[in-house]
């Protein structure tokens, strides 16, 4: 028995005092398959302090098995793109503290009980997951939704349905008669590439809802109940034939809120007599527009205009456009390490003014802590792009013949690198006197089991970035930089990369309109004006120049070895996530 346990100990030595832990590649799928395409056994038994376990691309992962049962602490749990079934998780076996659940990419055809599938009667059952708040169930088989999911996860914010074959929603997603617990916490639903042949009016039982993604579905119509979501500010409706063409065109073509003053004004054939009323409130549109440019002429309505004006603008640059376009290769040894990245470039971010960078760094690694899950779901890198030369490579090197110059320390091979930050983890812990850790050191341990590390090369030999872990110094932005080279690395999904990119250009638009907007005095070793000032009778279109600097976002091509395109972002589909609250010219 002894024997056994210390056996179970060797063959995971990175359950030793872990937290967090994620795996993959074909060590552990090994190991799940001699334990009968379950979670071994000594995961159960010595990873019982795990908060976060992330089990990745495991196709001998067929159902959890009881070591998830013993995992009380869990907090976090992904364990997408395994081959789960129907059977995938027995009853018993979700922890009631996870916050995040991730089944995407298996097979199951059914909710687990434990998330409202089985309700075993017409009572209410207790609440089995009252602190989950994130859901993935992309990407399943999935026909419809248990009938007790709003009360098995009462505090759900985040609801990922697409890929699957659910025909109808919200259907069973919400107790009879919308209920005390109807979800009403829930802001993200996306249902996208599914069946939907029905949305239900008691979509509108949502009232936090503020994304709605229905793409690529069979609706032919939108229930006006839609325009009824208090808080909707972002619904994307694409790849559906609809019977009201103009409703189609406007779903093409125009933001969320003009689809969503369509339907509230009863949208097309809502009865008799509505014509009427649609001359009416025409006339009425005409009289305040009338009004509004009379207001303009007298200069009374020069604050509406800049207001208009002052959107925030994104330009985006084509590939064809570019004359010296940069390009990454990507080896083929990334695949088992972390085979996904994403890049462009950016140009206007003013950041000499103020705190302008320092308000830069940190929305950065806000990013890094909400959206990317403390780096555990991909990794954002920002670069001063005249320090790049390119084409870039991405690679996967051993990391004793690696060298990076990581911030604020001098060149050094990544395998000492990790192992001088591994021993101040720990000198860390002994000061502070408790288990966490701050800084880089919170990220080492998704290098574990690693035989390669990640590493972007440019066409010197230098190697520009080590993700997750950090940046080098040769390219680091600073207050005089220019031009950015934007990167997001993950290995999860080539969506995530590019979901990140979006928000984080989102944020840098934001940015650089609060910056021209207030007006910082500069650094005084930039050796430039202190102050922007504009003269009090300045005109107008002065103004509008200020607020209305766009960004400029240029295309950057992934390729593999042989120039074989992978990915091109920004494309036409990209950026639609964060369209509603960007002007975006293509």
């Amino acid at each position: 028995m002894a024997a056994a346990a210390a056996a179970a100990e060797e063959d995971w030595p990175e359950l030793i005092g872990r937290r967090e832990l994620v795996l993959l590649g074909a060590a552990v799928e090994a190991r799940v398959r001699a334990a009968g395409g379950q979670l071994p056994a000594a995961l159960g038994s010595r990873g019982t302090g795990l908060r976060l376990l992330e089990v990745r691309a495991c196709a001998a992962l067929r159902e959890a098995g009881p070591a998830l049962g013993a995992l009380r602490a869990l907090q976090t749990l992904a364990l997408p793109g395994c081959a789960l079934g129907p059977a995938g998780l027995g009853p018993g076996l979700l922890p009631a503290g996870l916050r995040a659940l991730d089944l995407s990419g298996n097979a199951l055809e059914e909710l687990p009980a434990e998330l409202g599938g089985d309700l075993g009667g017409p009572g209410d059952p207790p609440l089995s997951l009252p602190e989950l708040r994130s859901l993935n169930l992309s990407a399943n088989r999935l026909r419809q939704l248990g009938p007790g999911l709003a009360r098995a996860a009462p505090g759900l914010q985040v609801l990922l349905l697409s890929g699957n074959q659910l025909r109808v929603l919200p259907g069973s997603l919400l107790p009879p008669s919308g209920g005390p617990q109807a979800l009403t916490l829930l802001s993200f639903l996306e249902a996208a590439g599914n069946e939907l042949e029905e949305l239900g009016p008691d979509i509108a039982c949502l009232p936090s809802l503020k994304t709605l993604d229905l793409s690529n579905n069979r609706l032919s119509e939108i229930p006006l109940e839609l325009a009824d979501c208090p808080k909707l500010k972002e619904v994307n409706l694409k790849g559906n034939v609809l019977k009201d063409k103009r409703l189609e065109k406007m779903v093409n073509g125009c933001q969320t809120k003009s689809i969503l003053e369509y339907l509230r004004v009863g949208g097309r054939g809502s009865g008799k007599g509505k014509g009427k009323q649609d001359g009416v409130e025409r006339e009425e549109a005409k009289k305040k527009r009338k009004e509004k440019r009379q207001k303009k002429t007298s200069g009374d309505g020069v604050q509406d205009e800049l207001e208009d004006i002052s959107k925030l603008l994104v330009k985006v640059v084509h590939i064809s456009e570019n004359p010296t376009p940069l390009m990454i290769k990507v080896s083929p040894g990334v695949k088992e390490v972390r085979p996904y990245i994403v890049c462009c470039v950016v140009k206007g971010m003013n950041l000499k003014p103020g705190n302008a960078l320092k308000r830069f760094l940190s929305a950065q690694t806000k990013l890094h802590e909400d959206i990317c899950e403390k780096r555990t779901v991909a990794t954002i890198a920002t670069h001063d792009l005249q320090l790049i030369k390119g084409p870039l490579l991405y690679d996967a090197q051993p990391p004793d013949e690696l060298k990076v110059v990581p911030l604020g320390r001098k060149e050094i091979k990544e395998k000492v690198l990790v192992r001088q930050l591994k021993l101040e983890a720990e000198e860390q812990r002994k000061q502070k006197k408790r288990q966490n850790v701050s800084g880089l050191h919170r990220y080492l341990q998704l290098l574990d089991g690693k035989e390669n590390y990640p590493c972007l090369v440019d066409a010197e030999g230098v190697v520009i970035s080590f993700p997750p872990i950090t940046n080098s110094e040769r390219t680091k932005i600073t207050k005089t930089t220019c031009g950015l080279f934007l990167e997001v690395t993950s290995a999860v999904s080539l969506q995530i990369c590019k979901d990140i990119m979006d928000a984080l250009i989102l944020k840098m638009a934001e940015l650089n309109k609060f910056t021209l907007e207030n007006k910082e005095e500069e650094s005084s070793s930039d050796h430039e004006s202190d102050v922007i000032t504009e003269p009090a009778n300045s005109s107008l279109s002065q103004n509008a120049e200020n607020l209305n600097f766009p960004l400029t976002v240029e295309q950057v091509r992934v390729v593999d070895m042989d120039e074989n395109l992978k990915v091109l972002y920004p494309s036409k589909t990209d950026l639609n996530m964060v369209s509603s609250l960007l002007t975006i010219i293509r």
